[in-house]
């Protein structure tokens, strides 16, 4: 089986934010055509235009429909993707050695010239963060594009994952959150930011951001300004057809 690192230099991951995440799949489909055109991992599909299609995703976003006692339902978006943890059970499980966690920065990773395709470590993940390509008979899983947070060859900006450089609402953050200085460290203290499942005892890196509380309006009837008399006394044309009226 193989080890974990007893430390890590440093703890490489993504900050998401609940309050922002809007649901469009953009790093859905981002992480998807990184790494099936760039990365030299194609994500496989099988069926795509069939009627069961079935396909290989390293990043997935869920939609829940939360319910309070008091307010309107609210729609939450949650994108999930591998949390590398700190005590990652999909490593100590893999019989081959496939499965590890990088000392320099805590990232984990497949081998995927080792990887036999046994499933344990699909099993041992509490997330469902791996997933098994049918094509290549191997596991795959989010690797912060790796290939891309060291590319000397691309400029500064793009030297993040895929998924943080193309959310439209900008509520993936990457960075160190073992340097308690970085942005996202004091977007997790400011925020509030919590591990997924905490109850498992992986020590999650990935850090939630949860949803600020939504505004709420006393609640009005928007026709009572229409409703109520313009003028107690009719006056003009309307007064005296009333008193004409009044008459008869």
């Amino acid at each position: 089986m193989t080890q974990l690192p007893a430390h890590t230099d440093r703890k490489l991951g993504l900050v998401i934010d609940l309050d922002t995440c809007v649901g469009c799949h953009a790093c859905v489909i981002a992480c998807k055509g990184w790494n099936t055109e760039t990365y030299g991992a194609p994500l496989s599909d099988q069926d795509p235009y069939g009627a069961e299609p079935s396909g290989t995703f390293l990043n997935r976003v869920h939609s829940f429909e939360i319910t309070t006692e008091t307010g309107a339902a609210q729609l939450v978006h949650f994108p999930k993707s591998c949390l590398h943890c700190e005590d990652a059970p999909c490593v100590t499980v893999c019989p081959t050695g496939a499965s590890y966690k990088r000392v320099e920065d805590g990232i984990v990773l497949v081998n995927e010239a080792d990887c036999i395709g046994c499933g344990l470590c699909a099993w041992a993940c509490p997330y469902g963060a791996r997933e098994m390509d049918a094509a290549a008979g191997v596991m795959k899983k989010c690797t912060l594009c790796i290939d891309r947070i060291y590319n000397e060859n691309l400029p500064p900006e793009d030297r993040e994952p895929a998924c943080v450089r193309t959310c439209p609402a900008g509520a993936r953050h990457f960075g160190d959150l073992a340097d308690p200085d970085s942005d996202v460290s004091r977007l997790v203290a400011q925020r509030g930011g919590f591990d997924l499942m905490p109850e498992q005892g992986t020590k999650p890196v990935n850090k939630y951001l949860p949803p600020r509380p939504k505004d709420r309006l006393e609640e009005t009837d928007i026709l009572a300004p229409f409703l109520e008399p313009v003028a107690e006394t009719p006056q003009g044309f309307l007064g005296w057809l009333d008193r004409a009226l009044e008459k008869l």
